[in-house]
């Protein structure tokens, strides 16, 4: 029997990794242009990590974790979300000492064991970016906007930005009084899921997908109703920074997130291009986040952005590299000029590709066509003998001649 991928785990094969370079590729230019810097954390972490920050009663803790044990007899789990590990490296090495005003981004894949569906696997990949030591809503525009940036970056304009406020400790409870009591009389119509949710994360009940629960769940009442005068102030500052600089967002105040940590600020970005999956990027503030796992008191607030989604929506557009020039040659002689000549460009930067098994000129210059190269050459004797060629544009048959040196290749033709 063939050897196959695990489900759910996927190939990213050479013709789709030039549409991944090309997010990954836009997101770090927007965020060092912003002052960001790169950080790598490990993919595994102690399962501890993941129970503290997420939170013992989320969908992600109870169901999706890929979590073992080692063999040193520690529980150990495969990152389901990038944010808990770059605040573990960042209390652990202290980065706050060094700047009381981090900002990092990251990329890589992310682990979580649900049911595949269309972009959405059981290991994927974020890009992601954090803000710790900001108080101020301003921080939190500034992420908006760079959020915005980076699709903008990509050249998308379909996902728009949803926001909302999940308010803090100090007025979360008396919403979480509000809504059990909504909640109370329409029990019998939810989910099994949403039942259990009832007890132990009432406000997952707003984010849930099944109909029944939708339905139910219409009319509840919204988070920014029960606001204490601090988050309140906090979340129509960030409208108006948002307002000042242009960025066009929605309310959306069923939004919740899945994770335990986020307060104040949420967002998602948001299409309706890829069915039920309509968020390609999500975050929020977390100001007690790092406390919570054993750092000082510093704010935060960071997203992620789901780069198989992302890719979904760039559909079939072409960002794999062509090679600037084909070298087709005639015979042995030819073929170790031409190698030559490849080696030249190449350590010039020029993208050059040639024949490797010495077939017939008929089957090179396809390969040629294959390649989707801008120009072609073919070396034979008299080319050798004459250190000229002519070169070939192969989009309209264009014929320029050039001797077989670099600078006048790149002057004449490759410029």
């Amino acid at each position: 029997m063939a050897l196959t991928a695990i489900k759910g785990f996927n190939d990213i094969l050479a013709n789709e990794s030039g549409r991944w370079q090309y997010i990954e590729l836009s997101a770090r230019r927007i965020f060092e242009r912003n002052g960001f810097s790169e950080i790598r954390v490990p993919i595994m972490e102690k399962t501890e990590l993941f129970c503290r920050s997420i939170g013992d009663a989320t969908d992600i803790v109870e169901k999706e974790m890929y979590t073992f044990t080692d063999k040193g007899e520690n529980s150990v789990t495969l990152r389901p979300e990038g944010t808990a590990g770059v605040m573990r490296a960042l209390i652990e090495h202290k980065l706050y000492a060094q700047d009381p005003v981090s900002k990092l981004y990251y990329l890589g894949p992310m682990f979580r064991y649900e049911r595949p569906q269309k972009g959405r696997y059981r290991q994927f990949h974020q890009i992601g970016a954090e803000i710790t030591g900001v108080n101020d809503p301003l921080a939190d525009a500034q992420v908006l906007n760079m959020l915005s940036a980076i699709f903008r970056e990509i050249g998308l304009d379909e996902p728009t930005l949803q926001i909302n406020s999940l308010g803090c400790p100090e007025c979360r409870p008396a919403y979480r009084t509000a809504l059990l009591s909504f909640l109370d009389s329409r029990l019998g119509s939810l989910c099994d899921d949403c039942k259990r949710r009832y007890n132990t994360n009432p406000l997952r009940t707003l984010d849930c997908k099944v109909p029944g629960c939708i339905e139910a769940t219409k009319g509840a009442p919204a988070m920014l109703e029960h606001l204490c005068p601090a988050c309140d102030e906090h979340f129509g500052c960030v409208r108006r920074y948002l307002e000042l600089t242009g960025t066009a967002y929605t309310l959306n105040t069923r939004m919740v997130r899945g994770l335990d940590y986020y307060t104040r600020t949420t967002f998602e970005m948001v299409t309706g291009l890829l069915g039920s999956q309509s968020a390609v990027a999500a975050g929020g503030r977390y100001d007690g986040l790092i406390s919570q796992l054993g750092g000082p008191e510093i704010p935060g607030i960071g997203f992620a952005i789901g780069l198989e989604r992302v890719a979904l929506l760039l559909g079939q557009r072409e960002f794999s590299s062509t090679p600037d020039l084909f070298i087709a040659t005639m015979g042995a002689t030819e073929r170790e000029v031409a190698f030559r000549l490849m080696d030249e460009l190449l350590k010039s930067g020029i993208r050059v590709e040639m024949d490797y098994e010495g077939k017939s000129l008929k089957s090179q210059m396809r390969r040629a066509d294959k390649l989707k190269a801008r120009y072609s050459v073919v070396i034979g004797e008299n080319e050798v003998a004459t250190c000229k060629a002519a070169f070939k544009r192969m989009a309209d048959g264009a014929v320029t001649e050039a001797a077989l040196a670099v600078e006048e290749i790149c002057t004449a033709v490759l410029s």
